[in-house]
């Protein structure tokens, strides 16, 4: 097979029989760094092929925005050569990724034990919505885990109802808990030579993710509450109106909130003790607010936005994803990578030495299964 494009996982081959988010996230992002991932789908192929619009040249750009740098296999696990085809496969890899409910793969002799027999070296990673115990019979959806974590309670107007995250966010978060866990897993083997079987689910990565908020409630007994934009530890920390529309407005501590009364004009607050320290601005925000909103409307966002960041206040505008790829171009962040014609994202990571390349496309389903075939065989 052609080698892929040296990186820091030149050599590395990972048995991706991962669909639809976590997990074809997760084989994308360690294919851009040079592991060899092939995707094994199913007749029918991967479901984020059919989910659509939008669309680029009729193929899904939501199977397009995680699946470069891969190469495509179509199985079907309950045809006797095509399953022997990924057991081979299986036995050959360092990684091997799925997102089955738990116990799936079982009946086809691709579960961590059956494959770990033949491949003891083998890092198999599993994705479930609920983890293998209680919970493994319950279907992972992203939505799903936003409402029965508390994020959705979290989410939109205090007045109105429950809000889903604009992403499916904890799909991402787990992706990223499975790539993280399978570099951890590849640096214990490199001393023992042993693989083992790594489990990431999207209820715990979910709580995690919550961050202060599961903490406020594990550590401090407090259940949070949806504040719409407002953060219930800092103010201002949110959205405020100007002259012709809103600007985030932030200060992460008491010295960014002199500067930015500095820059307003207004010198006088942070020697108010109702506002000098952020607990105290926290909980007088409803008077504070006011006198902020009262100064910030004599200026435009733009304006404002320009002083306001020249100074070191954080800010921003409230930009559709257009203007975020503009900005980030604009910064010289370079966004975009083009392969084999399609656009998509580039990798986050950056590498002084050994940098995430782009070679391959999104493959087409059975693109490379002749190919693959053919390696297997041999």
């Amino acid at each position: 097979m052609v080698d892929q494009p040296k990186g820091p996982l030149d050599g590395l081959l990972v048995a991706d029989f991962s669909r639809i988010l976590a997990g074809p996230y997760a084989t994308m992002l360690l294919a851009d760094l040079g592991a060899q991932v092939i995707k094994v789908e199913g007749p029918a192929g991967d479901d984020t092929r059919t989910w659509m619009p939008p669309v680029r040249d009729g193929v899904s750009t939501y199977y397009l925005g995680i699946n470069r740098n891969k190469r495509s296999i179509a199985l079907d696990l309950k045809d006797p050569v095509d399953r022997e085809a990924a057991q081979e496969l299986a036995r050959r890899a360092d990684v091997l990724i799925e997102n089955m409910r738990p116990g799936g793969l079982a009946r086809f002799g691709l579960d961590y034990a059956s494959v770990a027999a033949s491949n003891a070296g083998v890092i198999y990673a599993s994705i479930s919505g609920f983890g293998s115990g209680a919970g493994a019979s319950m279907p992972g959806y992203d939505l799903m885990v936003q409402a029965i974590s508390g994020l959705m309670s979290l989410t939109g107007d205090p007045s109105g109802s429950p809000f889903r995250a604009g992403i499916s966010v904890f799909d991402v978060m787990a992706g990223l808990h499975a790539s993280l866990g399978i570099l951890a897993a590849l640096h214990t083997r490199s001393a023992t030579g042993r693989g083992q079987h790594v489990e990431v689910n999207l209820l715990s990565s979910a709580l995690s993710g919550l961050v202060n908020h599961s903490s406020g409630y594990v550590a401090g007994g407090t259940v949070p509450y949806r504040m719409g934009n407002a953060h219930p530890s800092l103010f201002p920390y949110e959205p405020l109106p100007t002259a012709d529309g809103e600007l985030i407005i932030i200060a992460g501590n008491d010295g960014q909130f002199r500067k930015l009364c500095e820059v307003m004009g207004l010198s006088a607050l942070p020697d108010d003790p109702r506002f000098g320290r952020n607990q105290d601005r926290t909980a007088n925000r409803e008077e504070l607010r006011p006198l902020l909103v009262d100064r910030l409307k004599s200026r435009t966002k733009d304006e404002w936005f320009r002083d306001l960041l020249a100074a070191g206040v954080p800010c921003a505008p409230i930009n559709t994803i257009d203007g975020g790829v503009a900005l980030a171009e604009e910064l010289g962040l370079n966004p975009v990578v083009t392969v084999g014609g399609v656009p998509s994202v580039r990798n986050p990571i950056t590498f002084s030495e050994t940098p995430a390349t782009y070679e391959l496309p999104p493959p087409g389903l059975d693109e490379h299964g002749e190919e693959i075939r053919a390696w297997l065989k041999s």
